[in-house]
């Protein structure tokens, strides 16, 4: 027997605290399995209620130094929300302290030595002329920076004390070399030393720590999106129900409702909890759930759920499932599971620096005892040792990847492209499968008139007319749609003597005193209305996905008219270009095997899984994971979000749902299918420019680190100055960016 839970972890700062959360879980008796996502700060965990229990959980994280929160309380995900954003606008407001100290800082060291004669400097900080109070200024400048930054130098630290180095770590040691070995040279200039002068690194300080507070905030908000989909999610379930106790309604908290109670619903009200209706008739909008925009008849006996819509009727239902047993509360378990599991891609910095930084510290700490040993002389040490640690700055290392991903995300978001996150730009080239949700994403998600049937001598104009006229105070989808078709001709309305609806038939209405009957066939046949004359025309709008809506007037059968949702103008041209790429192509949707079938076949769809219930999308999006395919997912609704989640991409159509977009990835604004073809386009242009980046930045420190320890010195070469160092890593670092400046001309096709 096991079960599963997640947690909102607080106050992880790194991928380590992620993995020593894990550590300390693992170690527990009755955990079954533990994964810890920095990014989203959840924890999914697998145990053995029989063994430990969830406060035993709680206190295990607690006692490792992080707070805990239940992600199934409404107020803790709200309260969690809040302090994200807290988080996010402290850390803009450090970025901008940073800048303000460090872009005045570049300016007064590196000014004055462009090509072009320099930038003016007051006489008093000319660096030749006063080294000291030039160096001083640097200082001053500099340690607010170090200051508002002071979390790198904790948490990197930190890391190397718990051996789990990381990014943190090689900022943290670089910039404190380079801080070390300034604070030297200007000890040097107090001495007298003026030559020194050309020895100061402290803008390199200032800088780095200015550009990661900016990547840091950004990936605070990436990180806070993340979370958005839950907050909307829970949204969609009402707070309060009403509840018939001793045939008195009243309205209590939605916790306080219990399986077998009896609840009201009224029009336009939220179902509360799963049931079984017991009295009333009514039409239910449950496309938060399916993705299907029509409306779905209820009467006694038939099953509502939790978070669907009551359209036109007053119900009373027995609830049958309440909490998290509903169908919506599973969805709901779903995404939250799949966002508490690791990203599949290692970030590739992470892994290298666990190992880069002690190796880099040892041929320092090596350099600097061989040339103390070998020479005497401490300065001369102490330069070898801080030109090690400055040419190993992980500044190329740190922006290899984010430099180039943040240049594709601006090409993609001048189409209308909304990459979320990097991990997405990293995959995408490596997808196999498209799996495509139908409605409101292959199809255009509303109702619209594709045929007007008219016989017994009427016309289709006239027969369209009477249709609007009858269907103009209807809510009801397939009826709005007839009323905007004879608002696009122009149509005059009659005005409407008398409305009846009858749930699950149609309606029954008086137009100038004629009786009208607009519906389905059965209501045709309870009024003795005979229609085969349109019988051939009917089975073949059926067969085209389409819903024939029979019109009647005073007893005679006066012709069809049939709506549908129709399919985008892009859908086509857009499975076409996949197909052209060698993508497998799957149209995964939760209508009928008939309806999806004809969808398909028209925009060239071979392989189609219809009929899938909302919980079930996620488990058929894994199997073909299963088969060693990364997989896209396309998708508009509430329903598609699980499937978002566990796919590898999320893609969702910017005109869907909030929860949607939220839960996916990468949202097109445009909602245009060819932009599919595009993302994987620029994510392979992506990973072209990356891969030579960190090709480059190994390359520099590769080769910068043996000459900054005196390979080239013991040879009778040159020992390699600080400066030289400092250049040689600035230069990394510069021809990272350019290169990755190359993606905006590159121009992206469809």
């Amino acid at each position: 027997m096991s079960d599963s839970h997640v947690f909102i972890i607080v106050g992880m700062t790194c991928e380590a605290c992620a993995k020593r959360v894990e550590r300390t879980l693992q170690k527990t008796a009755g955990i079954l399995e533990v994964s810890v996502n920095f990014t989203t700060e959840k924890a999914l965990i697998k145990y053995d209620p029989q063994i430990v229990k969830l406060s035993t959980l709680k206190q295990v994280v607690i006692s490792a130094g992080y707070k805990v929160l239940d992600v199934e309380n409404r107020e803790v995900v709200k309260k969690d929300s809040f302090r994200r954003e807290k988080e996010i606008r402290l850390l803009w407001v450090k970025f901008i302290v940073s800048a303000v100290f460090s872009l005045p800082l570049l300016y007064f060291a590196m000014g004055h030595m462009l090509p072009w004669g320099g930038l003016p400097i007051p006489s008093f900080l000319q660096p030749m002329d006063h080294p000291l109070a030039y160096s001083i200024l640097q200082l001053i400048l500099t340690i607010p920076v170090m200051v508002v930054g002071y979390r790198f130098y904790v948490v990197g630290y930190g890391a190397i004390w718990k051996r789990s180095p990381n990014m943190d770590s090689l900022i943290a040691i670089g910039t404190m070399a380079a801080f070390c070995y300034s604070l030297f040279s200007l000890m040097q200039i107090v001495r007298g030393d003026h030559g020194a002068v050309g020895h100061l690194y402290f803008e390199t300080v200032g800088v780095i720590i200015m550009l990661i507070l900016f990547g840091k905030s950004l990936e605070a908000v990436s990180r806070g999106k993340a979370c958005e989909a839950i907050e909307e999610l829970m949204g969609f379930v009402p707070e309060t129900a009403v509840v018939v106790e001793g045939g008195v309604e009243c309205e209590v908290l939605i916790d306080a409702v219990g399986v077998g109670d009896v609840l009201v619903v009224r029009p336009g009200g939220k179902i509360p909890v799963d049931g079984i209706v017991l009295e009333g008739v009514t039409s239910v909008d449950e496309s938060m759930l399916t993705g299907e925009s029509v409306p779905v008849d209820k009467n006694v006996g038939d099953r509502v759920y939790a978070a669907s819509l009551n359209k036109n009727g007053v119900v009373r239902f027995e609830a049958t499932r309440v909490g998290v047993d509903t169908v919506f509360a599973q969805i709901l378990r779903i995404v939250e599971d799949v966002q508490s599991r690791k990203a599949p891609i290692a970030r590739v910095a992470d892994v290298v620096s666990g190992y880069f930084v002690p190796v880099v510290l040892g041929i320092a700490v090596l350099a600097f005892v061989g040339w103390l040993v070998g020479t005497g002389d401490f300065a001369f040490a102490l330069r070898v040792f801080i030109s090690v640690l400055v040419m190993a700055c992980p500044c190329a290392l740190g922006l290899a990847t984010p430099t180039a991903i943040i240049v594709s995300t601006g090409v993609g978001a001048k189409r209308g492209i909304l990459v979320k996150n990097g991990e997405a730009l990293e995959i995408a080239h490596k997808i196999k499968t498209v799996v495509f949700d139908k409605t409101g994403t292959i199809t255009e998600g509303k109702m619209e008139v594709t045929d007007v049937i008219a016989v017994n001598g009427y016309v289709r104009e006239k027969l369209l007319q009477i249709a609007a006229s009858a269907e103009k105070g209807s809510e009801h989808p397939l009826g709005r749609a007839i009323v905007r078709a004879a608002e696009k001709e122009l149509l005059e309305l009659s005005v409407l003597e008398h409305f009846e609806a009858i749930a699950g038939l149609g309606i029954i209405v008086k137009i100038a005193k004629k009786q009208v009957l607009i519906g389905n066939r059965k209501l045709m046949e309870n009024n003795d209305i005979i229609v085969e004359v349109l019988r051939e025309q009917v089975e073949k709008l059926t067969v085209e996905s389409k819903t024939a809506m029979y019109i009647a007037i005073d007893g005679r059968f006066v012709g069809v008219i049939a709506v549908a949702d129709v399919i985008k103008q892009s859908s086509c041209e857009a499975i076409g270009a996949l197909k052209k790429m060698g993508l497998e192509i799957v149209m995964l949707t939760g209508d009928n095997r008939q309806t999806a079938k004809a969808i398909a076949e028209q925009v060239g769809i071979t392989e189609v899984l219809s009929e899938v219930l909302p919980q079930d999308k996620a488990d058929k999006i894994k199997q073909i994971q299963n088969e060693n395919k990364k997989v896209a997912m396309v998708g508009d609704g509430i329903n598609d979000a699980p499937a978002l989640v566990q796919a590898d991409i999320g893609v969702a159509i910017g005109s869907g749902t909030d929860v949607a977009m939220e839960s996916a990835d990468i949202v097109l604004m445009k909602s245009d299918l060819r932009e599919v073809s595009t993302v994987i386009v620029l994510s392979k242009k992506t990973i072209k420019i990356i891969k030579q980046n960190l090709f480059w930045a190994f390359a520099y420190n590769a080769a910068g680190i043996p000459i900054a320890a005196g390979l080239l010195y013991l040879i009778g070469g040159p020992l390699l100055n600080p400066i030289l160092a400092a250049a040689a890593m600035s230069f990394s670092s510069v021809s990272v960016l350019i290169n990755a400046l190359r993606l905006k001309k590159f121009k992206i096709t469809k």
